[in-house]
């Protein structure tokens, strides 16, 4: 699977789940000892193909969450990567204590696909938005936790969780026609921040779905000679803390964004690595209401949160104002 402008736009059309599922077939020619596994999901997991091209590398254990994540721990300890899938709060919540037990204190080499976490299950409601998966699973010690950008990181998450030792909860956001952040090859290293944007005026860092909207939001800005430094902080857990460290350095005022609660995702693990800093900056977390919302269609529903380009920088505009 090359990364290039052309396939970008292409796997931009196919979505987050779609790529995934590209990116398992790429892994399972390269490695028998890679397992696809799912929770009865095989086409919302984009592992239709897989299955019928690596049956004996897939594994179906049915609408059963704690037991994809039993099973896939027993056969990490025997030396297969497992990757397992299924909708995010099903996973994160359904099976957070096997995930706790098996992946956090065992320490087995599983890898958690979470599908559709934010709001991108849209009309499927509130049973199946991910919205607060981030701060369940950022209770677990040892879990590794990755939101890529656009569908070129899914794949670059991907292949970097094969060579990653131990657990990991890779949450997915966005859905078909998903914006593109990236359209060449680039270095990925989980745990590392990547500055998309330079800015002198403040400074956005975002995760997955929101990455796109950042910079969105940064153009508008720039057009109001407001200058905005826009960093992809793909991994949650743990947080690129030198980076962070750069940006209070720096003095700049730093806005969080991401698409889950404002409670527990990566707002909070900002906010609670700046309380260790003796110098401050202004921080202001943007993200989804402590609340369930309403039903909708997907973009829509990103626009009703104020999560759009345009609404994140009116945020930002207000925000930059009442720290002057």
């Amino acid at each position: 699977m090359n990364i290039n402008e052309s396939n970008a736009r292409l796997w931009s059309k196919f979505g987050p789940r779609a790529v995934y599922g590209q990116a398992m077939l790429e892994l399972a020619e390269q490695s028998s000892d890679v397992l696809a596994m799912s929770a009865d999901l095989s086409l919302p997991s984009g592992l239709s193909s897989f299955s019928r091209k690596y049956p004996k590398q897939f594994i179906n254990t049915g609408i059963a969450e704690q037991n994809l994540i039993g099973v896939s721990a027993g056969l990490a300890k025997e030396g297969f990567i497992p990757y397992v899938s299924s909708f995010a709060p099903f996973v994160s919540m359904r099976a957070s204590e096997q995930i706790r037990m098996e992946l956090g204190y065992m320490q087995f080499n599983v890898k958690v696909v979470a599908l559709g976490s934010g709001l991108a299950m849209s009309f499927l409601g509130n049973s199946h938005y991910g919205l607060e998966d981030i701060a369940v699973m950022r209770t677990i010690p040892g879990l590794t936790i990755v939101c890529p950008s656009d569908c070129i990181e899914v794949i670059k998450v991907v292949r970097a969780a094969a060579k990653h030792k131990g657990p990991m909860y890779i949450r997915l956001t966005g859905a078909v026609n998903n914006p593109i952040v990236n359209t060449t090859d680039y270095e990925y290293e989980i745990g590392k921040a990547i500055r998309l944007r330079k800015g002198d005026d403040i400074v956005i860092v975002s995760t997955g779905s929101m990455v796109s909207k950042s910079l969105d939001a940064a153009k508008i800005l720039a057009k109001k000679d407001i200058s905005v430094e826009v960093v992809n902080m793909h991994t949650i857990k743990p947080l690129d803390v030198k980076t962070l460290k750069e940006i209070v350095n720096s003095g700049k005022p730093m806005v969080s964004i991401e698409e889950h609660t404002v409670v527990g995702g990566l707002g909070s693990a900002i906010a609670e690595y700046l309380t260790t800093l003796k110098k401050k900056i202004p921080h202001k977390i943007i993200g989804l209401k402590d609340e369930f919302g309403k039903t909708a269609e997907y973009d829509h529903l990103i626009k009703l949160h104020g999560l759009d380009g345009s609404s994140i920088a009116q945020k930002v505009e207000y925000f930059i104002n009442s720290n002057k």
